[in-house]
């Protein structure tokens, strides 16, 4: 996303770029360079636009850097990022909301590593294959399996834990895959619904980020009450999670049952020129230039009801 936002700029107007450092602590939004050992105050920003996925960038820690800083930025703050990270948390929130979501088993590194046999015993009981084995922190669908059986299952364990001390294993759904745009603070608007149609069984990170291989269908070929409560619980879910400025929600739509699963609320979406959440927005009647100014202006809000809010207590006595 970065690149791609980095590309569509003037290529003279990079020709002066240089390092720059935010300090966690509130100083008016001021960037400074770093001369030798010395900070030298440069400019006050007015807004950041956080373009950073996975890791640091939408688990909550850089919201709770800029949270520190006292600066005003777009999109979900340090609660609704981390939830959204975490998928088994995530679920337990959307499970305490009633809002549907896939059966799935928690297993720990230490599980993994150490009592392997039992752990896949455990699974094996809660779970029929085939089954997604994911790492609970991570995003882009990185260090996803597909498990058919027993050998794969252990496979995609040891992957899995790769990438985190935790590891969820979800049972697979025959499901068509559905993401609505969601834009909004405190009464936030749903978007139409699309449709991702992946080449691969899934939508791997290479289709989301690098391929422009999976077809996107916009709007999604579902009749209209289908349509409607996707939109409901998509606003529903971003609630849920105390969301702001924009999420992407993604659902599965299984095709036997045609029964609504929410799938994840992503609070950093895509803004490549093959993501879905500018895409289904456009569909939707708001243009890019309107989306961008539309979220500046919600973040600048949230900025002023954070300032608006007391955050020291001075007792009468």
């Amino acid at each position: 996303t970065g690149k791609n936002v980095i590309e569509a700029f003037e290529s003279n107007a990079l020709d002066h770029l240089y390092p720059v450092v935010l300090l966690p602590e509130p100083r008016g939004g001021m960037l400074y360079t770093l001369k030798g050992t010395a900070l030298e105050p440069l400019a006050k920003m007015d807004v950041v636009f956080p373009v950073l996925h996975g890791t640091f960038g939408e688990d909550g820690t850089m919201q709770g850097l800029l949270e520190l800083a006292d600066v005003a930025y777009v999109g979900c703050g340090v609660l609704s990022s981390s939830v959204g990270m975490d998928k088994n948390l995530f679920k337990d929130v959307m499970r305490t909301n009633h809002i549907p979501v896939v059966d799935s088993v928690l297993a720990n590194r230490a599980d993994i590593t150490n009592a392997m046999e039992t752990t896949i015993q455990r699974i094996e009981a809660q779970c029929a294959y085939p089954v997604f084995v994911k790492p609970a922190n991570l995003g882009s669908s990185v260090g996803i399996t597909k498990c058919n059986n027993r050998s794969d299952l252990l496979e995609g364990l040891m992957e899995a834990a790769r990438f985190d001390r935790r590891v969820l294993i979800e049972r697979g759904v025959n499901a068509r895959e559905i993401e609505v745009s969601v834009l909004g603070n405190a009464d936030p608007i749903a978007s139409i619904a699309g449709e991702i149609r992946p080449m691969d069984e899934f939508y791997t990170y290479e289709a989301k980020y690098l391929l422009d291989t999976s077809e996107l269908i916009i709007p999604a070929d579902v009749d209209a009450a289908t349509m409607a409560k996707i939109r409901e619980v998509a606003i529903a879910a971003f609630k849920a999670i105390d969301g702001a400025g924009m999420a992407r929600v993604d659902f599965l739509l299984d095709r036997d049952t045609n029964e609504i699963y929410l799938n994840e609320v992503n609070t950093i979406p895509g803004f490549t020129k093959i993501s879905m959440y500018p895409k289904l927005w456009a569909a939707t009647g708001v243009s890019y230039a309107e989306l961008v100014d539309q979220l500046i202006d919600l973040a600048l809000q949230r900025k002023a009801e954070r300032d608006n809010t007391e955050r020291i207590f001075r007792s009468n006595e």
